[in-house]
């Protein structure tokens, strides 16, 4: 509620925590950090008496932060040597088109881009690593009363992987910049907001063709999964076995959808989108 100084505002853009990747959190969270509130906000929403502590416990980042180090060199590994196998070139090869069978390119389209996502998950996860090893991103206890230092973490794979709706994907990729758009252009936003925000998301990531064709496909996609998810899945729901069919399906479906999405920004340019998308 009140405007930073120009050292809080330097501090906030420049931290060694995040120069690298952007600031990944909201200003009140990274003052409260700075000022050495952060983790005792946190701590005071738990009644510790009842748990049978006679004080605040004093949370270590460590365990969360080697766990996150495990994820980012399985991450590298994977990028490394999958990329290399599975080129996203690959998809619009002549001979590829010529005489590879249509389910077998979409099968193939979906290997491709899962060799892409390690990248993602290894700068983001490092990133996260990074600001726990220095005491920032505790976010509370959950119910089994461990500690959780995720305040930061920008995607769960676990949750993007098993997604069975686009909204699912794109609210667990990417969360912290998600969060931002939301605040700044969906709640604000008089009218088309889903329109809007896709659209200051592909300018907010650069100027390459690709990300205007992945943001406003993904403008289409995201209202016909809405219009689909509304009007059929109560039928899905009335038993178990539909209900696993129903989930199984949806997966298959928002799995090769995002893929269908975002090959344009992994490509970048028009022509191999246009080629890729005939």
């Amino acid at each position: 509620r009140t405007r930073p100084s120009l050292l809080e505002y330097l501090s906030y853009l420049l931290n060694f925590m995040s120069v690298i990747a952007g600031p990944c959190s909201n200003y009140k969270d990274y003052i409260a950090f700075i000022e050495g509130r952060h983790v005792h906000m946190k701590l005071l929403e738990v009644n510790w008496k009842q748990k049978g502590y006679d004080r605040l416990p004093d949370p270590s980042p460590t365990g969360a932060v080697m766990y996150k180090l495990c994820i980012t060199l399985v991450s590298l590994i994977l990028f490394l040597t999958l990329t290399k196998n599975f080129p996203m070139a690959y998809i619009i090869d002549n001979e590829f088109l010529d005489k590879t069978p249509f389910l077998s390119r979409l099968g193939y389209l979906y290997v491709v881009t899962q060799a892409a996502k390690p990248k993602y998950y290894f700068a983001w996860t490092l990133a996260d690593a990074v600001n726990n090893a220095a005491g920032y991103g505790f976010s509370g206890v959950d119910e089994r009363g461990i500690f959780r230092w995720d305040l930061l973490s920008n995607l769960n794979i676990w949750n993007i992987e098993t997604a069975t709706s686009f909204k699912m994907y794109i609210e667990n990729w990417n969360i912290q910049t998600a969060a931002w758009l939301k605040r700044v252009c969906y709640d604000r936003a008089p009218r088309y907001p889903t329109a809007l925000t896709f659209i200051l998301s592909a300018l907010w990531h650069g100027i390459y063709p690709g990300y205007y064709f992945t943001f406003l496909t993904g403008i289409l996609i995201t209202l016909a999964a809405r219009a689909i998810r509304k009007n059929c899945r109560h039928y899905f729901l009335s038993s178990v076995p539909l209900k696993v069919a129903y989930d199984v399906v949806t997966w298959v479906v928002t799995q090769l959808a995002v893929c269908y999405t975002v090959a344009p920004f992994v490509m970048l340019a028009v022509e191999p989108t246009v080629k890729f998308y005939k």
